[in-house]
């Protein structure tokens, strides 16, 4: 899947099946309390109910979003008592592609948080 470069076939299915799945991709990061999950999963494995802790978040909110970035193969679960612990599935591919957010960002400023269409006011 080749998201970096356009690819040539006779019909351009591959192409779009490829931008398909990288906005797919980008759909399970696009909410703030799901990148926030990530961001603490990013320091190890947390259940829940740490979650919910750290976050300020609802316990439903919190398990909401964990079960659109588990369908998303972002995190793992795993049982452990009564609990489910929740990891991130590719940790090191995961802080590359949040390392490579936070360089575009800076690049462009505050362009993205006054975008009309998906800024911080966008909609209101």
């Amino acid at each position: 899947m080749a998201m970096t470069q356009a690819t040539v076939d006779e019909d351009g299915r591959g192409e779009v099946a490829a931008l398909t799945a990288a906005a797919c991709l980008f759909h399970g990061f696009s909410d703030r309390s799901r990148l926030s999950i990530v961001q603490h999963l990013a320091l190890g494995e947390h259940r829940v109910v740490d979650l919910t802790g750290h976050l300020g978040l609802a316990q439903s909110t919190v398990s909401k979003h964990l079960a659109c970035l588990l369908d998303c193969g972002i995190v793992t679960v795993r049982p452990q008592g009564r609990a489910s612990v929740y990891a991130l599935a590719h940790p090191a591919a995961t802080l590359d592609l949040l390392a490579a957010a936070e360089t575009l960002l800076g690049l462009t400023g505050d362009a993205v948080v006054l975008c009309p269409r998906y800024g911080e006011g966008a909609g209101s």
